[in-house]
């Protein structure tokens, strides 16, 4: 864990190393690019071939690698009724906010008569890869689905990988409650490949969401152009804005529900309070004690962990959009009089009373955030990711011969004659 101050005369180098995190990592993307290749050449049997040995599973022929509606009712039967009951209330909530999101078609009419619009439109098919290796994700489902299913999308499909063949329940209740059926028991860059260019079993999709390990994300990254993809996931990410008036130990919970994702995921506190930052310190050390992913949390603590004293809020907010975080938490007095200073940041949770973990299940917006500094340009997964904008045109004759000589003109200077002579045929010649 480093501690930075900006008082420090090295501060800008070693915030340059904090900062330092590549989205995928280059030693990686031979062996993607050969997965993907294999899957384009062979089809079912190289999903049937890398299940094998990724998954330690054989799954003897390509129809099992689907799901089967009996296996999917088996699991919700087995699903506790409380853990479907917490399903049911946040894929609820998530439903309602996302469906406040669905836009509206425009279309407009000017003063020569000329018709102007936009119109919104779901893809046909979208693909849904749902972790399943360190540990399961049921959240990430219903945040990758709903928003897919509120958009319009006929078709979603869903892979996730199941190590020694051990289907999880959770995952296939949370899959069930969001209204997929079609689930595959594939992972890793495979499952992107099939997605991507399809196999005699899998039909390919428009789009592909979800968080994966590093080949899932340099998987996504080769595939975009062929499909659409909703970004490249890194490691998971907090940043803590708080001041000295905190309980310590809600803090270092705060980082450490992030540190426990993956060994590169990264927890940050910005504080002005020297006092408040050695408690946390001292609260982290004492918390992991506790934690079942102990090993996981401590290694990416001590590699990417930061404490980073600052003056005041100015600093800390300029610094906030330096990292421009997936997760931002604003633990001061008035977290509403710095939240519009906040303009980079996947989600911000606002108060003492909000901490991050309640955005990953229940709260309604999505918890598939830009990572790695990219919330500088990038946004949440939402009903968009899932939506196409089609604009159109309709000019009366008396429209076109207002508009078409300007078309004409513009044409001719750019050296496109046929462009100006499509327009032109179409004018009254005096």
């Amino acid at each position: 864990m480093r501690l930075l101050s900006t008082k420090q005369a090295n501060f800008e180098p070693e915030f340059a190393k904090l900062m330092d995190r590549a989205l995928t990592a280059p030693q990686i993307q031979g062996t993607v690019a050969e997965i993907i290749a294999s899957v384009r050449r062979e089809g079912d049997d190289a999903l049937l071939d890398y299940t094998i040995r990724f998954d330690r599973h054989d799954l003897g022929h390509a129809g099992a690698m689907r799901v089967t509606a009996d296996e999917i009712k088996q699991a919700v039967a087995a699903t506790p009724k409380k853990q479907r009951e917490a399903l049911a209330l946040a894929a609820k909530r998530i439903e309602s906010f996302h469906r406040l999101q669905m836009p509206r078609d425009i279309e407009s009419t000017d003063d020569l008569g000329a018709v102007t619009g936009l119109r919104w439109g779901p893809l046909d098919a979208a693909g849904l890869y749902v972790p399943g290796g360190k540990a399961a994700y049921p959240s990430s489902v219903l945040m990758n689905a709903i928003p897919a299913r509120v958009a319009g999308v006929r078709r979603v499909v869903m892979t996730v990988p199941t190590p020694d063949g051990v289907l999880n329940n959770l995952v296939l209740t949370a899959a069930y409650q969001a209204g997929v059926s079609e689930i595959y028991r594939i992972g890793g860059a495979q499952a992107i490949a099939a997605m991507a260019y399809g196999t005699q079993t899998i039909r390919a999709v428009d789009r592909i969401v979800g968080p994966g390990n590093a080949y899932v994300a340099e998987a996504k990254r080769q595939v975009f152009g062929k499909v659409g993809i909703d970004s490249i996931a890194g490691p998971s990410e907090v940043l803590i804005l708080a001041d000295e008036d905190n309980d310590p130990v809600h803090i270092a919970l705060d980082l450490l529900a992030q540190a426990e994702h993956d060994e590169d995921a990264q927890s940050i506190l910005i504080t002005t309070s020297g006092t408040l930052a050695g408690a946390v310190e001292s609260a982290v050390s004492a918390a992991l004690q506790g934690l079942p992913r102990a090993q996981i949390a401590k290694v990416s603590w001590a590699r990417h962990g930061a404490i980073i004293l600052v003056q005041n809020w100015d600093e800390g907010e300029i610094l906030a959009n330096r990292i421009a975080a997936e997760h931002v938490q604003l633990m001061v007095a008035d977290p509403y009089l710095l939240f519009p200073k906040i303009r980079h940041a996947g989600a911000i949770f606002l108060g003492k009373s909000t901490p991050e973990a309640i955005g990953d299940y229940v709260a309604g917006p999505n918890h598939v955030l830009p990572t790695s500094g990219t919330a500088r340009f990038a946004s949440g997964l939402s009903v968009y990711d899932f939506l196409k904008r089609t604009t159109y045109v309709s000019l009366p004759p008396a429209a076109l011969e207002a508009l078409g000589p300007v078309a004409v003109t513009l044409a001719e200077a750019e050296g496109l004659t046929a462009h100006a002579s499509s327009v032109a045929v179409r004018l009254k010649r005096d």
